[in-house]
């Protein structure tokens, strides 16, 4: 059965959507609005609509403004490919490309952009509403934002790698509620989705990739999720970030390197971040900086390596190895039963001479950490002009001969009252001892060592242990 308030853009007699998507939705917006204008009607109201953008191309060139609650936009495939990767091949292989441009549902942002343009200018979609109550259910589903190209900066970079173009995919610029973001593409903008001010947000199995920041959370926030997603940013933008929220869930995403950080989280209390794989070519993965305080950072596998792909060599974010791969500026956060591997050329190391940190407790007080388990090994860096071959050359490789030296827990003055528990070795652990809890991980002695201490007289480290506890590991 048919419905009133289900719309297609193919279908709609106003504005041609492969010329100007924008347009059509701003028309059918409107009649939405026409046609719900009553606050209430015999106990109902206003259920509001679903437009749907069936596979195709389809350019913007006006830009959408949603001012109505329970609207589901929805097309059929997140269409996402690398444009960065098919902008680094050299343009005479192009025409041997299965295909040159995402696909799917794919809205093409091309905005006129003054150079003096805003953020909000740039967004394909803008979601404001003033008044009561806040807007509330508003859906994006299933479609591509495509922000096209990027353009030069002072970098000196490639123009198509800069990660700047002024454009953004959505940005919700009033306090909202129950919005979700789900199975979206997000490509080659410079801010993919910008939410402002949200309460109960999920942002779930999206494809955000090659933006200069991916997901940003600003103002304010409580009981939001941004889970199983797919996510990497630019080296001067935030893959995930959040400021001033409680409650918020960060579980299952998957990261990829080459964003400032993979999650940065400013003035956030209470929340979690669970169970993600996150990968970084820089130290600062995880920061919870300005205060952030009683957070859960536990069971997530971070790897901290090198870039291995050509045209982003001597690419980075700024950032020293002593700052830290997790840092801490806050306070009763815990941090228990991460992997951290950090692999790296220690030829590489900035500055020369000094020694990478892991988890740094920078400022606050009664922070836990626990149970942490540290891989750290030298290695010598290569490269290849194949993103997907270098990348994954690089993550198989496990054959390092060399440890290298590292401080797993380095505790600030302006830090205290920590407990660091099980997170690196005696040496490993940097620390006043005074005013700080720690015990230190055992180093255990060899099977063969132990044997030769007995031989000598010397009660070996284990007697007195139950047999199948006298597991040993090399020195």
């Amino acid at each position: 059965m048919s419905s009133a308030n289900r719309y297609d853009v193919t279908r709609w007699p106003v504005g041609d959507p492969v010329q100007d998507i924008g347009e059509v939705l701003n028309s059918i917006i409107a009649d939405i609005t026409s046609r719900q204008s009553a606050a209430v009607d015999a106990d109902g109201g206003k259920p509001g609509a679903v437009i749907v953008i069936p596979p195709g191309d389809y350019r913007l060139r006006t830009q959408v403004v949603i001012d109505i609650s329970f609207l589901r936009i929805e097309g059929y495939g997140h269409g996402f490919t690398s444009s960065s990767i098919r902008f680094n091949v050299p343009e005479e292989e192009w025409p041997d490309l299965h295909e040159l441009w995402p696909g799917g549902s794919r809205i093409l942002v091309d905005l006129p952009l003054d150079d003096d343009a805003s953020e909000i200018d740039g967004a394909a979609f803008v979601v404001a509403r003033s008044g009561n109550p806040r807007i509330s259910s508003v859906e994006f589903s299933g479609f591509c934002i495509d922000g096209l190209h990027f353009t030069a900066d002072r970098s000196g970079r490639q123009p198509e790698n800069t990660y700047i173009n002024g454009k953004t995919g959505i940005y919700v610029a009033s306090a909202n509620d129950s919005f979700r973001v789900a199975g979206m593409g997000f490509v080659y903008l410079e801010h993919a989705l910008t939410i402002c001010n949200a309460d109960a947000l999920s942002i779930h199995d999206n494809f955000v990739a090659e933006c200069g920041s991916c997901i940003e959370l600003r103002g304010w926030g409580q009981a939001s999720k941004i889970t199983d997603n797919l996510i990497g940013a630019g080296p001067d933008g935030y893959s995930i970030y959040a400021e001033n929220h409680g409650g918020l869930l960060i579980t299952a995403n998957n990261v990829f390197p080459r964003g400032a950080s993979s999650v940065h989280l400013e003035s956030v209390s209470r929340s979690s971040v669970t169970a993600n794989r996150l990968h970084s070519f820089y130290p600062g993965m995880v920061v919870l900086a300005g205060g952030s305080s009683e957070n859960l950072v536990a069971s997530n596998h971070l790897l901290r390596d090198h870039e291995p792909w050509t045209p982003f060599l001597g690419v980075d974010n700024g950032l020293d190895d002593p700052y830290g791969v997790v840092r801490v500026e806050g306070s009763d956060n815990s941090i228990i039963g991460n992997h951290v591997s950090v692999v790296i050329d220690a030829a590489g190391i900035r500055p020369a001479g000094a020694q990478p940190v892991v988890i740094r407790l920078a400022s606050g007080s009664g922070n836990y950490v626990a149970t942490n388990h540290v891989v750290a090994r030298d290695v010598h860096v290569s490269s290849g002009g194949s993103a997907f071959e270098a990348q994954v050359d690089a993550l198989l490789s496990t054959t390092a001969s060399e440890t290298l030296s590292v401080t797993a827990v380095l505790v600030d003055p302006a830090s205290v009252r920590n407990t660091i528990l099980d997170t690196g070795t005696h040496a490993e652990v940097l620390a006043d001892r005074r005013v700080n809890a720690i015990r230190p991980t055992r180093m255990y002695r060899s099977v063969a060592e132990s044997r030769r201490q007995a031989r000598r007289g010397s009660r070996p480290y284990w007697a007195g242990t139950p047999r199948w506890s006298r597991r040993v590991s090399p020195e």
